[in-house]
C-alpha cells in the first residue's frame, strides 16, 4: 500500500535520507523489511520558532515496491510544412509558446533580437568587465530572456493562470533536475539554466520550427485591424496571421513603435528601489536564530512587506548566496538585479527592496502618454550612470548610512563586479521613495533584529521590477483589443511576473490560436 502524511523534522533528519527512513519506522511503528520506499514529493522550511525544521510530504512505499515516475517530453510532431506562427522573443513565454504549438501542430518562426546562450556570455562579460552595453545582448535580451542569466526562479504565485506542473516538467524533461517538482521554491540557477534553453531550442528547430537570433523586429506589418506579420532591422519581412509579442519587460523600442503605430497600449505602474546586499551568514543567523547554518539547511531567503506612508515597501527576487548583476539595456544608464548559481554558494545574499508606485507618480511625464512610467523609469537609470561616474560602476551606500542620508566614507566589498562608488542615493531615488525606503528598512530590522546594519550595502537603482506599461488584450481570445491576431503575451505585455508565471502565458496564447484554426 502506499501511504501520504506530512511530517515536520529536523533538517539533519531531512537532510539524510537513513536518517528520515528510521524517523518514519519508529513514528508508524513499522518493521525495516515493511517500508520498501520514502519518496519525498514537498520540502520546505519552517523557520518560525528558534529551531529550524523542515516540513516534508511523503509518501511511503509498505510492501509495495516503488517505480520512479519517469518525466517524459511529448511526442512533438514534425511541423515543417504546418501553419506558421511568429513569435517576437525567446524568453520563457516565447519558448514555451512555441513548444506549445509544435505539440499542437503548428509551426513557430521565433524571432529573437539577441544572441543565443553561448554567444550571450561575450556580452555580459562586455558589461561586467569592460562597462560596454549591448543594445541587442544583455541580461535582459536574447535567447532564455532575462531569466537565463538572472537566477533561474521557478517559483510563482499565479497558480490560477496556468498548468504550473506542466511547465516545471518539461523543464525536467530538458534537463533540470526532479528536485524542482519538490521544493515548494524551486530554482535552477543561472549556471544550470542556459544548457536546458539550449535544449529547448534544439527541440523546436528539429521538429521544423525556425529561430532567427540577432533579429530585431522594429515595425508590425497590418492590413487594417489584422496582423500580416513583422518587420526586422535587415530589412527582412515575416508574414504570418498570428504573432506572439512576448518582448520582456524592457523592450522599450516595441513600446515606443506600437505608440507611434497607434496601437493602443496602457501605463502601467510598477515598483522601484535599490538591491541590498547582505553577508548570507548574517541572513542565515536572522532567519534560523543561529550561529552557523550547518549543512542541512539551504542559505536562508527573507520576503518581507511594509506599508509607509500609504505604500508597500517589500523584498523583491531575494537571491540567497548569489551576487548583483548589471543589468543595463542602453549606454547610459544603470540598472541593478541579482542572481544566484545552483549551489547558492556564494558569501552575498541581495534582494531588491522597492515602493510601489501609483499612477499620479508618473505624471511630470505625461507629455508621454502610456509610456509616462517607462520614462519615469528611464529618468532615474540615467541619474544613476550620472552619479555612478558615467560608466556601469554603480552609486551605492552602506545601509545605516543610507537610512541617516550620510555618505559612506568608505564601501565594502560588493560582488557587483563593475564595481561600485559612494553616492548619497537621495540624489539618485525621487524623494518619495527615498524617504519611504529609509523608513522601510528601520522597519525592516524590527522585524529582522541585525538587518539595519553597515555591513549591509545598498545598490541603485532596482528599477525593471516588471513591464512599465500592459498591452490590452481580450480576455477570453488574448488577442489585442484592437489588432486581430495580436497576441501581447508574457512579462512584457503585462501579463506576468517570472519564468514560471511568463511560460505559462505562452502556453496560454498559444492554445488559443491553436483552437482558433481547428
Amino acid at each position: 500500500m502506499k501511504k501520504e502524511m506530512q511530517i515536520r523534522v529536523l533538517p539533519e533528519v531531512a537532510g539524510q535520507p537513513e536518517a528520515l527512513r528510521d524517523y518514519i519506522l519508529q513514528k508508524e511503528q513499522l518493521k525495516p523489511e515493511d517500508l520498501r520506499h520514502v519518496e519525498i514529493q514537498r520540502r520546505s522550511v519552517d523557520a518560525r520558532s528558534r529551531q529550524a525544521y523542515m516540513n516534508l510530504k511523503v509518501c511511503l512505499y509498505i510492501n509495495e515496491e516503488f517505480e520512479p515516475e519517469e518525466i517524459s517530453l511529448p511526442d512533438y510532431p514534425d511541423v515543417s510544412n504546418a501553419r506558421e506562427v511568429i513569435i517576437v522573443g525567446s524568453g520563457p513565454a516565447g519558448m514555451f509558446a512555441a513548444l506549445e504549438l509544435i505539440e499542437r501542430g503548428l509551426k513557430p518562426i521565433v524571432i529573437e533580437r539577441g544572441k543565443d546562450v553561448k554567444d550571450r556570455i561575450k556580452d555580459l562579460k562586455g558589461i561586467n568587465v569592460d562597462h560596454v552595453v549591448n543594445e541587442d545582448s544583455n541580461y535582459c535580451f536574447g535567447e532564455g530572456g532575462a531569466g537565463t542569466y538572472s537566477d533561474g526562479k521557478l517559483y510563482t504565485r499565479s497558480k490560477k493562470r496556468g498548468d504550473t506542473k506542466k511547465v516545471l516538467e518539461l523543464f525536467v524533461g530538458f534537463g533540470a533536475v526532479k528536485e524542482i517538482l519538490v521544493e515548494s521554491h524551486p530554482h535552477i540557477g543561472t549556471n544550470k539554466l542556459p544548457p536546458i534553453i539550449a535544449k529547448m531550442r534544439e527541440c523546436i528547430l528539429q521538429q521544423g520550427g525556425e529561430i532567427h537570433f540577432n533579429t530585431r523586429v522594429t515595425d508590425l506589418i497590418l492590413e487594417g485591424e489584422q496582423i500580416k506579420g513583422v518587420k526586422t532591422q535587415g530589412n527582412v519581412n515575416f508574414y504570418a496571421e498570428d504573432v506572439i509579442l512576448a518582448t520582456g519587460h524592457s523592450a522599450r523600442d516595441i513600446f515606443e513603435m506600437l505608440h507611434r503605430n497607434g496601437v493602443a497600449i496602457e501605463l502601467k505602474p510598477l515598483a522601484i528601489g535599490v538591491r541590498v546586499e547582505h553577508p548570507q551568514s548574517l541572513i542565515d543567523s536572522i532567519q534560523y536564530n543561529c550561529k552557523t547554518r550547518g549543512e542541512y539547511l539551504p542559505p536562508a531567503a527573507y520576503n518581507i512587506v511594509k506599508q509607509e506612508d500609504g505604500r508597500g515597501v517589500y523584498s523583491f527576487c531575494m537571491c540567497p548566496g548569489g551576487v548583483i548583476a548589471p543589468c543595463a539595456t542602453k549606454p547610459g544608464e544603470i540598472v541593478t538585479n541579482g542572481w544566484s548559481s545552483s549551489r547558492r554558494a556564494r558569501a552575498t545574499a541581495n534582494s531588491g527592496i522597492v515602493v510601489e508606485l501609483h499612477p499620479k507618480d508618473f505624471e511630470p511625464f505625461s507629455e508621454y502618454g502610456p509610456l509616462a512610467a517607462m520614462e519615469f523609469q528611464k529618468s532615474i537609470e540615467q541619474k544613476a550612470w550620472q552619479e555612478g561616474g558615467k560608466t556601469q560602476t554603480a552609486p551605492a551606500q552602506r545601509l545605516v548610512d543610507f537610512v541617516n542620508g550620510k555618505v559612506s566614507s568608505d564601501l565594502p566589498n560588493t560582488s557587483y563586479s563593475p564595481g561600485i562608488t559612494s553616492v548619497e542615493l537621495g540624489s539618485v531615488l525621487p524623494d518619495f521613495i527615498h524617504k519611504r525606503l529609509q523608513q522601510g528598512f528601520r522597519d525592516f530590522n524590527k522585524s529582522m533584529r541585525g538587518y539595519l546594519t553597515n555591513e549591509a550595502v545598498v545598490h541603485a537603482p532596482e528599477s525593471r521590477t516588471s513591464s512599465p506599461v500592459k498591452i490590452p488584450r481580450d480576455w477570453e481570445s488574448l488577442q489585442h483589443t484592437q489588432i486581430a491576431g495580436l497576441y501581447p503575451c508574457g512579462e512584457g505585455a503585462g501579463y506576468a511576473g517570472g519564468i514560471v508565471s511568463a511560460a505559462m502565458d505562452g502556453i496560454k496564447c498559444a492554445v488559443r490560436i491553436a483552437e482558433s484554426h481547428q
